[in-house]
């Protein structure tokens, strides 16, 4: 995947960006945790904001990847995915917020939010 104009995006930019996506979605909250921005349906973490945590270098967020799916999307995309520390090993995956545009991006919270999200919640508020 090809770098997109995202790339000179500040990280500041980059958590409104996430903050207007994940805000977007049915019963989502944003609390911070452990210093950084992150957001919840339920009580339940689906999304989490790294900047540049423990001096790693990745601006991303931090989302569940459907079962099985974390080692496909980091095999595909290296430059865009990767296990993210602590919530990797869960089948979580980190997504470097200059490699992805909006729309990818997106679609992205919108499938983790349905992950973590009720059903009851997830029915009443049915993504396409």
């Amino acid at each position: 995947m090809a770098k997109t104009r995202t790339s000179a995006i500040s990280a500041e930019a980059q958590i409104e960006r996430v903050r207007r996506i994940c805000l977007a979605l049915a019963g989502a909250e944003e609390k911070l945790s452990h210093g950084e921005p992150t957001w919840f349906v339920a009580k339940k973490v689906f999304c989490m904001f790294s900047n540049n945590h423990h001096n790693d270098g990745h601006v991303a967020v931090w989302i569940p990847a459907p079962a099985g799916r974390q080692a496909e999307m980091i095999a595909d995309a290296p430059e865009t995915y990767y296990r993210p520390p602590y919530v990797g090993v869960k089948g979580w995956v980190g997504v470097e917020l200059a490699r992805v545009g909006d729309e990818e991006l997106v679609e992205l919270v919108q499938q983790a939010w349905q992950m973590i999200a009720p059903k009851k919640l997830t029915a009443a508020n049915h993504i396409g």
